[in-house]
């Protein structure tokens, strides 16, 4: 088989929320939720054997509703939030809650398939983030590079920090605040930095992007008309700290440098609809991931405006004799901005792009007919950024 071929694994219900096993740095990972209104839903875990090009899988109840949104745990392997969808008198609320694998839940474990449904193991509930009081739950961020007992939780127009206690058995709402003025005062989307000791995030509501230092959950930011529709998802630079990335629903990506927003950076124009997702590569940052409903995914190579915007660049201390450069080397024009390869696997709207966190050339698509594909990035370019 084609090395770059891709591999495709699909679900019996239709899916929206994927996120990689982000704790886990050997094996190649991701989770999947769930989303049927009829029947138990459930939780994929997804092991790729890349030697064998093979997925193995495994099963997990998650009883209490549809998930929307899915995030795992930065230091604990076997934890995991959910946002989900449970109805009471009458009105459907979007809950959030923390959940713990259970032990034996790794793919390629003991089972036969055939018994993989009898024996589907059900998550532990370790603790509810708060259900009622702040209204319907967008996501849950976990602190990037800490022990993982600190949160964000994104309610209507309310920006929750919790501390997860006793193993995570208890959240204790640290501190919180509100989004106020006109129009449409409710989050969508949210990421923590993995800059500047973690105390600062980002949101996303209505046309605007906003930035909060989680010391003072105070606004130090605000992007007004980010995008000239809903703003769907963002995503932090991991090797350039000012930097983020958003898109939304007028089918652009755009790029910021948070210290002066009048202006994007830089902006792609590639989706034909919504753009539901963007993830940088945690390892090379000018890669980068977008999914949109036009059943696309896009890989593109941003290194105008990545951490090495000249290629990856040799001394010349380092060069030996024969290989000293040719004059006309060193003038060299930097590279050039590109769409690397556009993934048309999908047949329905992709509303989840994800890295490996253990392999930085590997990544998944999820559409929401359950489809989840997992891809390599081009191996020609591959080596060229090693090389």
């Amino acid at each position: 088989m084609e090395d770059d071929a891709p591999v495709i694994y699909g679900l019996e219900f239709q899916a929206r929320a994927l996120t990689p096993q982000t704790a886990e740095t050997d094996a190649i990972r991701f989770l999947v939720g769930t989303q049927s209104l009829k029947y138990d839903n459930q939780i994929h875990i997804i092991d790729f054997d890349d030697e064998n090009n093979i997925i193995n899988k495994n099963v997990l109840l998650h009883q209490v509703g549809e998930i929307w949104h899915i995030s795992a745990s930065p230091a604990d392997k076997g934890v995991l939030a959910t946002c989900y969808n449970k109805t009471s008198d009458s009105k459907v609320l979007t809950c959030a809650a923390v959940w713990r694998m259970p032990e034996d839940a790794e793919p390629g474990g003991h089972e036969s398939p055939d018994d993989s449904a009898s024996t589907a193991h059900t998550l532990e509930l370790l603790c509810h983030l708060d259900n009622t009081t702040h209204g319907s739950m967008a996501c849950v961020t976990w602190e990037p590079t800490g022990d993982g007992k600190r949160v964000i939780s994104l309610a209507d127009n309310h920006i929750l920090l919790w501390d997860l206690q006793e193993s995570s058995s208890q959240a204790v709402l640290a501190s919180s605040a509100s989004l106020e003025g006109k129009g449409q005062l409710k989050f969508t989307s949210g990421r923590w930095s993995p800059h500047h000791n973690c105390t600062q995030v980002a949101t996303a509501n209505d046309t605007a992007v906003r930035g909060w230092d989680t010391r003072s959950m105070s606004q130090t930011y605000c992007i007004e008309n980010a995008h000239g529709q809903l703003v769907r998802d963002l995503d932090f630079n991991p090797n350039k700290q000012y930097y983020l990335a958003s898109c939304g629903d007028d089918c652009k990506v755009k790029f910021w440098d948070t210290r002066n927003v009048t202006e994007p950076v830089k902006t792609l124009e590639e989706h034909s609809h919504w753009v539901w997702n963007v993830r940088y590569n945690h390892s090379h940052d000018q890669l980068v991931l977008t999914g949109s409903s036009d059943s696309r995914v896009i890989l593109s190579n941003m290194v105008s405006i990545s951490s090495e915007p000249f290629g990856h660049l040799v001394d010349d201390d380092d060069l030996s004799d024969q290989e000293e450069r040719r004059p006309e080397e060193k003038s060299q024009e930097p590279p050039q901005d590109s769409v690397i390869a556009t993934y048309e696997e999908h047949e329905d709207s992709v509303y989840a792009v994800d890295w490996s966190s253990a392999d930085p050339w590997l990544f998944a698509s999820l559409s929401y007919d359950g489809r989840l594909v997992i891809n390599r990035v081009p191996r020609a370019l591959k080596y060229h950024i090693l090389l």
